[in-house]
């Protein structure tokens, strides 16, 4: 995959965790999960697509049972190219995500903090290893 893209899906997810810290600094708890999770999801794919991986079938779509799958799998679990630390963080994120969007459970203080804390650790750990220069 070219670096441009790869580049797109790193800015997109540092955009994405500046929303959840945004979000988190002006006490809107339930909208945090949303933006760190997807913080998450874009850097995770970034990630794969660095490695050569691509989302199954014809659509080309980034399934997100397929990005935490492969990213946990193969990128952390196999290739040993992440932190364990940070094997969790799409699972729990999209899971605090469904609660804040989805359920009538409010997010509180601590819950939205801990996850940008996760959430950019993920980034971290993903940008760090930067565009593949060819």
């Amino acid at each position: 995959m070219s670096e441009p893209v790869i580049e797109v899906y790193l800015l997109k997810s540092r955009d994405s965790l500046a929303g959840a810290a945004s979000e988190y600094a002006n006490g809107r708890f339930d909208n945090c999960p949303n933006r760190a999770y997807y913080a998450c999801f874009q850097a995770a794919v970034a990630a794969l697509l660095r490695e050569g991986i691509r989302p199954p079938g014809q659509t080309a779509r980034w399934g997100h049972d397929f990005v935490q799958a492969r990213f946990v799998g193969d990128l952390i679990n196999r290739r040993g190219l992440y932190p364990a630390a940070i094997r969790d963080a799409l699972f729990r994120g999209m899971e605090l995500r469904q609660t804040a969007d989805y359920r009538t459970e409010r997010v509180s203080a601590i819950q939205a903090s801990r996850q940008v804390a996760r959430a950019r650790a993920f980034v971290d750990a993903v940008a760090a290893k930067g565009v593949p220069k060819r």
